[in-house]
């Protein structure tokens, strides 16, 4: 089991400070704001024999930096490129030079020798959650194929008050969120709404990728016990991040796509939206939930 840490040495800040103009009906005057930060991390692989090592650059995400290994695990595992942490050997993150001078943001993954490697599934992924126009059907076809799993058969019952406390843990438990109000979230719970983890980020598959990757370096996958918490709304692309994790109820703060709901339905996850306040509407699967009888 590779050993994991709540931030990388070295890694800059998640907030900045910034002079501005604050506006309001009396008139314009200069304070200092907190900006959530912003930058670019590109993911390296390292894998094949030791006499002929391929080093492939194979994804380029704009993240909010710390937990850096952690997303390039979760990515990895999520994209069907690894399966376990005992084929990592080394995840390496630091900067590195760029062309003209420039530093860039790297994290060096180093699988072991015997790894194959298929980077034909990142092309198949992106093929599954691109916006190039192909149908609904389609999309979750493909994914059937390079997720090659099958639907989420996990059997519980979750109280509807345990998911009204979700939103509002989170809130307390996003740090950076409160000097920013510019991140969002991923967060997992277990069935009676104790907090386990939660990551922040500019990007919310970023955000989901840093949670699922510290569970995959601590060989803590699959996540089917337990809940599922988005901070905004529910895309394709979460829903098949989740799935790939073994999720089985997945609560969003936002609304799901079209799509997304599909993916929920055929993959049998749970997806609940728009859960504010102690209201919440159910998508796919309710039988995992237990509710008062109402409208």
């Amino acid at each position: 089991m590779l050993p994991d840490t709540p931030s990388d040495p070295g890694a800059r800040p998640e907030m900045v400070t910034r002079q501005i103009v604050r506006v309001d009906a009396q008139g314009g005057c200069t304070a200092e704001d907190t900006l959530a930060v912003e930058e670019p991390l590109e993911i390296r692989l390292c894998y094949g024999p030791a006499r002929s090592r391929q080093r492939q650059s194979i994804s380029l995400t704009m993240r909010t930096p710390g937990h850096d290994r952690e997303l390039a695990a979760g990515f990895l595992f999520t994209e069907g490129i690894v399966e376990s942490p005992e084929q990592v050997a080394e995840i390496r993150t630091g900067r590195s030079e760029g062309g003209a001078g420039t530093q860039r943001n790297v994290a060096r993954v180093e699988l072991r020798e015997e790894v194959s490697v298929d980077l034909g599934r990142l092309q198949r992924h992106f093929y599954t959650t691109s916006s190039c126009g192909v149908c609904g059907k389609t999309s979750l076809e493909a994914l059937e194929v390079a997720a090659d799993r099958s639907a989420v058969t996990t059997q519980f019952e979750v109280v509807s008050e345990v998911l009204f406390r979700l939103p509002g843990t989170l809130r307390d438990a996003q740090a950076v969120f409160g000097r920013t109000g510019g991140l969002h979230a991923a967060a997992f719970f277990d069935l009676e709404g104790r907090l386990h983890s939660v990551r922040e980020d500019v990007g919310r598959h970023n955000a989901l990728d840093k949670l699922i990757g510290a569970r995959f370096l601590s060989s803590e996958l699959p996540l089917q016990e337990g809940i599922l918490l988005l901070s905004g709304r529910a895309s394709f692309e979460l829903m098949q991040k989740a799935f790939m994790a073994g999720v089985a109820l997945v609560a969003a703060v936002g609304a799901p796509s079209s799509l997304a709901v599909e993916l929920a339905q055929q993959f049998g996850i749970t997806l609940v939206g728009w859960l504010r306040g102690e209201r919440f509407s159910v998508y796919s699967h309710p039988e995992r939930l237990r509710m008062r009888s109402g409208c």
